[in-house]
């Protein structure tokens, strides 16, 4: 396998927030020329996440930050002391790393799916660290 590495630097705005990264991810895809395999997306941070969701209706993205705030409140009993436990604790359930397919240069998403920054602790500088792997076109599959 070979790699294709970029690091997509941002800069979030609110101290929650879903930042939409599809056109900027599916740029970069289309400068490496790639057309076939798997593109890693890694999120280096403790208070931030990935998620792939609904990118057609904005309002799902506040739903979405909504219901994470009721279900983890900022302000609560936690035992973390730079005040920002929460953002820990929503890093932790929506994850930081994603895969998705690639094909013929395209993200391989579903129709109404888009690529998110999930930012609980802004705002920030922030890094989204993209890999694609694809098969070496000198190696054969047996």
């Amino acid at each position: 396998m070979s790699g294709n590495r970029h690091t997509l630097e941002l800069q979030t705005r609110k101290p929650q927030e879903l930042v939409d990264l599809t056109s900027a991810v599916q740029a970069w895809i289309c400068k490496t020329n790639v057309q076939e395999g798997t593109l890693s997306l890694f999120c280096p941070h403790t208070t931030a996440g990935l998620l792939i969701n609904e990118n057609y209706d904005p309002t799902v993205k506040q739903d979405l930050l909504d219901q994470l705030e009721r279900m983890i409140p900022v302000q609560g009993p936690y035992r973390h002391s730079e005040g920002n436990a929460a953002a820990h604790i929503k890093s932790a359930l929506i994850g930081t790393t994603l895969a998705v397919f690639l094909c013929e240069g395209q993200l391989e998403l579903g129709r109404w799916q888009g690529i998110f920054f999930a930012e609980f602790d802004g705002p920030r500088a922030r890094q989204v660290w993209l890999r694609i792997e694809t098969k070496d076109p000198l190696l054969r599959d047996p």
